[in-house]
């Protein structure tokens, strides 16, 4: 599926870092920031996340949620909020219903050699539940900037 800019977001149901079901329709009324990372721990996962998290007071005050998803487990995403101290919910996506979803499970290749995997991606997504901005190209460094510029 490729969204698009205007179109519904896809709805969801996925357990958090905590077991905890979270539905898309828990955030109707509220801003999205759902980004999806590859793996968590990792060079590029890490600055992308902790650029978000030291950002949080900014992008809370402009009305904004912040999900970070990956195909990780709820053990290593609380491996990995816990050592970064990260404020915000990770959802556990090891079915890759979402990745599928949102189109961002795709073909991949390193070292020559092809394999499935999470395309960096973030969906902005308004109290209506649509889309209004979709980066592909992450700065993971500077992503907060990307997302309220």
């Amino acid at each position: 599926m490729n969204l698009k800019i205007g179109d519904k977001a896809p709805s969801f149901e996925q357990k958090d870092q905590n077991g905890n079901i979270v539905k898309s329709s828990d955030f109707l009324g509220k801003k999205v920031v759902l980004y999806f990372y590859p793996k968590d721990d990792t060079p590029g996962c890490t600055a992308q996340a902790c650029n978000l998290n030291e950002n949080l007071p900014a992008l809370t005050a402009k009305g904004f949620e912040i999900i970070g998803i990956s195909v990780d487990g709820e053990k290593a995403h609380q491996k990995f909020i816990k050592k970064y101290d990260l404020k915000f919910t990770l959802l556990s996506d090891e079915d890759h219903q979402m990745v599928e979803a949102y189109g961002v499970w795709v073909e991949k290749s390193m070292y020559g050699r092809t394999y499935m995997g999470t395309a960096r991606t973030t969906f902005i997504i308004d109290e209506q539940g649509i889309i209004t901005d979709i980066i592909s190209k992450v700065d993971t460094k500077n992503h907060t900037q990307q997302i309220i510029a």
